[in-house]
C-alpha cells in the first residue's frame, strides 16, 4: 500500500501558533504531558512566554488545542472518505489505510491520539474513543451490519474486529517493534480482517 495523506495538522493558524503546537506535540510525546513545562515548549517553539499565556492560558490550554486540532483534521479526512467511498467495506478499508498513512506521515500526532491518557490532563474532555471521529468510524461498521455487508454480530465486536488489529499494528510501529512501514502489512491484514466479517449468505429482506 503506497498512500500519502494530506494532513495539515494545524490548518489556518499563524506561524507562531503552529510552532507552539508542534513543539508541544513533540515534547508531550517524548517526555509526557506532566514532565513537560510551558518554558520548555516556549524554548522549543521559539516564541515568547507572553504569547503562549495570551493565546493558550496555560499548559492545559496548549494540550487542548493540540487535541482539538488533531480530531478536527481526522474528521476532515473522514468527510472525504464518506464522500468518495460507498459501502462499509470500502469506507472501513479507507479508514485503515488512513490510519496507516498517518502513522508514517505524522507519527507524533498518532502517538498523541492513541497513546496519551488525555483525561488525566484534560478531565473535561471525552475519552478518545467517544469523540466524533471514532464514533463515525464505528458507524461505518454498524452501517455494514445493517445493509448486510457484514454478517450479523454485536456492533461493538464488529468494530473491534475491523479496527483492532490495525490499531495494534500502529502501536507496534510507534513503539519501534515493526521496522518497515506499517502500510506494507495492509493487504494481508485487510484481507484477513474482512474475511472474518463478510456476509457470505444472501440477505433476505422483507
Amino acid at each position: 500500500m503506497n498512500q500519502t495523506v494530506s494532513f495539515s495538522l494545524f490548518a489556518d493558524l499563524g506561524a507562531r501558533h503552529v510552532s507552539t503546537l508542534r513543539a508541544a506535540l513533540r515534547l508531550f510525546c517524548q517526555k509526557g504531558y506532566f514532565n513537560t513545562s510551558v518554558h520548555e515548549i516556549v524554548a522549543t517553539a521559539g516564541v515568547s512566554v507572553g504569547f503562549v499565556y495570551h493565546h493558550f492560558t496555560d499548559k492545559a490550554g496548549i494540550a487542548r488545542a493540540v487535541y482539538d486540532h488533531l480530531l478536527e483534521r481526522m474528521n476532515v479526512l473522514l468527510n472525504d472518505i464518506e464522500a468518495t467511498h460507498d459501502g462499509a467495506q470500502d469506507r472501513c478499508a479507507a479508514v485503515v489505510k488512513m490510519l496507516f498513512a498517518l502513522t508514517e506521515a505524522e507519527p507524533e500526532a498518532m502517538e498523541f491520539i492513541i497513546h496519551a491518557r488525555h483525561r488525566e490532563f484534560l478531565p473535561s474532555e471525552k475519552s478518545i474513543c467517544s469523540t466524533s471521529a471514532f464514533v463515525r468510524m464505528r458507524r461505518f461498521v454498524a452501517d455494514g451490519i445493517l445493509n448486510g455487508e457484514i454478517k450479523p454480530m454485536d456492533p461493538v465486536v464488529a468494530g473491534a474486529l475491523v479496527y483492532g488489529a490495525a490499531i495494534r499494528m500502529v502501536c507496534l510501529r510507534l513503539d519501534g517493534l515493526v521496522p518497515q512501514p506499517v502500510g506494507d502489512y495492509y493487504d494481508e491484514l485487510w484481507h484477513n480482517t474482512w474475511a472474518a466479517l463478510e456476509q457470505h449468505e444472501p440477505v433476505v429482506r422483507s
